[in-house]
């Protein structure tokens, strides 16, 4: 499938305001739950307020773990890449690791693709840990699916004034894989996934978006 515009990284390495953040569910029918992961970064360039940002929800937890090295993160800009490591033994600049590399690697962190997504948070004050490793099949991106994908927004958002605040990564999705967060593990078979993004947010100089 082709992917929708806007699914790369679209930080333009400039010393800016700016943030980015991405959205991703994956839909449980038989444990009657949905899972959500939120990722987040500000100010790649460093400063103030310059980090990211991991969150799990779900209808009976939240976890939530700040990333505040930036150099720690890895994105692709041409496609939906992006990881970032909190605490990880490796002595490889942040990158898209194999699977197996990343899980031996890496103690805390993230990445996802457009096919993958594998992770390991720890909540430092109760220790509860969530690990998770799951592939996924895109159905649908943004439009029709047999002709190349469009933008959430419309072809104005290609244009610098209107940058689009939020774009739908894929509208529909199977998911395979595993997830344990604290102590309970959920396994599935082509379970239902989503995934969107508020993309290529430069905030004005007086601070607004």
């Amino acid at each position: 499938m082709t992917q929708t515009p806007h699914s790369g990284f679209h930080w333009d390495g400039k010393s800016h305001p700016f943030f980015e953040g991405w959205y991703f569910r994956v839909t449980l029918p038989e444990d009657a739950e949905t899972i959500a992961f939120m990722y987040s970064l500000q100010n790649p360039a460093g400063g103030n307020h310059s980090g990211g940002a991991a969150q799990l929800l779900s209808s009976k937890r939240y976890l939530c773990r700040s990333f505040p090295q930036v150099d720690r993160f890895w994105a692709w800009q041409d496609a939906l890449g992006l990881g970032h490591w909190r605490t990880a033994s490796t002595e490889r600049s942040p990158q898209h690791l194999p699977a197996a590399e990343f899980e031996q690697s890496v103690q805390e962190g993230y990445q996802v693709t457009a096919t993958e997504h594998q992770g390991i948070l720890q909540d430092p004050g109760s220790g509860v840990m969530a690990r998770w490793h799951y592939h996924v099949q895109p159905v649908y991106g943004w439009g029709h699916p047999k002709q190349a994908q469009q933008s959430t927004a419309g072809w104005l958002s290609f244009l610098p004034i209107f940058e689009p605040g939020w774009q739908i990564l894929m509208a529909h999705g199977w998911a395979t894989g595993w997830m344990e967060w604290d102590g309970q593990r959920y396994e599935f078979d082509r379970a239902p996934t989503y995934a969107e993004k508020i993309g290529a947010v430069h905030f004005l100089k007086n601070g607004s978006g």
